[in-house]
C-alpha cells in the first residue's frame, strides 16, 4: 500500500476523516488519477479536477487528500449541503488540451461513484473539460451556460475573495472600504485576473506578479497596475497580500519576508504547515483562511443543481463577508488563530448537522429539499 510521510493511505484517511479514495487509470487513454472523497455528511462531495504534473504519484495522492479535506471545510462554512472531494490527474502541461479519450475515461471513473463525487473546475481545468465530462456523466458542475451550467466559476470566486478582504480590512481598521488600500495579487490567472478588475473598481491600489508573463501583460493592458518580479512577490509592501496561485506559499522561509498587514487570497492550502498560522499571528498579520475566502466558486456552482441564477449566486457569495467576520470575531474572542477558529466552526457543523451520515445517490431528493435536479439524474 502506498504511503505518505511514512503513513499508509488508510492511516491518513482515518486520521483526517476521509471516506473513500479511488485510483483510476486507463493506459490506452493516458489517464492516471486519484479521486478523494473526504466527507459526505452534509451532502455529496464537491471539488475541482486538478490537471497537474506531479513528480511522484504519492505527491498526487497527498494533494488529493489535503485538498478534499479543505473542500469539506469550505462547503461547511459556506452553509452548503455538500461535502468535500477532489480529483487530481497527472498531466504534464495544464495549458495543453486534454484528449477526448482521457476525459471519457475520467468521466467514467466519476460516474462509477454514483454521485458521491461531483466534479468541478480547478487548476488546469476548463469549462470545455467539464462539458466533455458531462457527455459521459451527469455528476459534473461548471459546464457551459448553454446546457444549464454556470460556466467558469472563477469570476465569482474572485468576488468572494473581495468580500473576504472587506471583512479583513474592517477587522483591522473598523470599516470595510478598500478605497486607497494597497493590494498585491500573486498569480493573475483564472481568479487573480478578475480579482484585479474588482479591486481596481473598488478603488484599491493594485500590484501584481505571476510566473507567466503573458498573464501579467493581459492585466497591465487593462489597468495601470504595478508589477513585481515573481521571485520578489512576497517582498511587496501592501495592506493585503492576495495569494491566487498554487498553495504551500506560506512557510518558515517566506513568512519572515512578508510586508503586509493581512493575507486574503484564493489559492488552496496556502499554509505549508500547521505552524505557519501561529507564525503569521506572531508577526501580527491577519490571515483569512483560504477555504473561507475562496468559497465563492462552490457557492456559485451549487446553484446549478436546482437551476442556475447568476444574481442569486452573487447574492449568496456576498455572504462570505459575514462569514469571514464571524471567523475573525471567533478567533479574537477565543484567543486562537483564524485558521483554528474556522476549522472548529466548520467541523462543528459537519458533526452536528451531518450526524455521521454518508450520502448515497438515492438521497438526492432530501439533499435538494425536494427541488428538481435540473441536470443531474436522481
Amino acid at each position: 500500500m502506498p504511503s505518505v510521510r511514512g503513513r499508509t493511505v488508510t492511516e491518513l484517511m482515518a486520521r483526517h476523516g476521509h471516506e473513500q479514495v479511488v485510483f483510476a487509470s486507463d493506459a490506452k487513454a493516458g489517464l492516471r488519477a486519484v479521486i478523494a472523497i473526504h466527507s459526505t455528511a452534509l451532502g455529496p462531495s464537491l471539488g475541482g479536477v486538478r490537471f497537474r504534473r506531479y513528480d511522484r504519484d504519492v505527491d498526487a495522492l497527498a494533494d488529493a487528500l489535503r485538498l478534499s479535506e479543505a473542500m469539506s471545510l469550505k462547503a461547511s462554512l459556506a452553509g452548503l449541503h455538500q461535502g468535500g472531494g477532489k480529483a487530481v490527474v497527472q498531466w504534464d502541461d495544464p495549458d495543453r488540451p486534454r484528449p477526448e479519450a482521457l476525459l471519457d475515461a475520467l468521466g467514467r471513473a466519476v460516474d462509477d461513484l454514483g454521485g458521491r463525487y461531483l466534479a468541478a473546475e480547478d487548476v488546469g481545468a476548463t469549462t470545455a473539460d467539464m462539458d466533455a465530462l458531462a457527455r459521459v456523466t451527469p455528476w459534473v458542475t461548471g459546464v457551459d451556460a448553454r446546457v444549464g451550467g454556470s460556466g467558469d466559476p472563477s469570476p465569482v470566486t474572485a468576488f468572494g475573495v473581495l468580500c473576504a478582504m472587506r471583512a479583513a480590512v474592517a477587522e483591522l481598521d473598523g470599516e470595510p472600504s478598500l478605497q486607497g488600500r494597497t493590494v498585491h495579487v500573486v498569480g493573475v490567472g483564472h481568479v487573480g485576473a478578475p480579482l484585479v478588475d474588482l479591486l481596481v473598481d473598488a478603488g484599491a491600489i493594485v500590484s501584481v506578479s505571476d510566473v507567466f508573463p503573458g498573464r501579467v501583460e493581459a492585466v497591465v493592458a487593462r489597468h495601470p497596475v504595478a508589477v513585481h518580479a515573481p521571485d520578489r512577490a512576497l517582498d511587496a509592501a501592501c495592506d493585503v497580500l492576495a495569494p491566487c496561485a498554487l498553495g504551500g506559499l506560506l512557510d518558515e522561509v517566506t513568512i519572515p519576508r512578508l510586508r503586509c498587514r493581512a493575507i486574503v487570497g484564493a489559492a488552496n492550502n496556502q499554509l505549508a504547515s500547521d505552524r505557519a498560522a501561529d507564525q503569521l499571528a506572531d508577526r501580527g498579520m491577519l490571515f483569512v483562511p483560504d477555504f473561507v475566502a475562496s468559497a465563492g466558486g462552490i457557492v456559485n456552482i451549487a446553484e446549478e443543481f436546482v437551476g442556475y441564477d447568476r444574481a442569486h449566486a452573487l447574492e449568496r457569495t456576498a455572504g462570505i463577508e459575514q462569514t469571514t467576520a464571524r471567523v475573525l470575531r471567533a478567533a479574537r474572542e477565543r484567543g486562537v488563530t483564524p485558521q483554528c477558529a474556522a476549522e472548529t466552526l466548520a467541523r462543528d457543523r459537519i458533526a452536528h448537522e451531518g450526524g455521521g451520515r454518508r450520502w448515497q445517490p438515492g438521497d438526492a431528493a432530501a439533499w435538494t429539499n425536494g427541488a428538481p435536479l435540473t441536470r443531474l439524474r436522481p
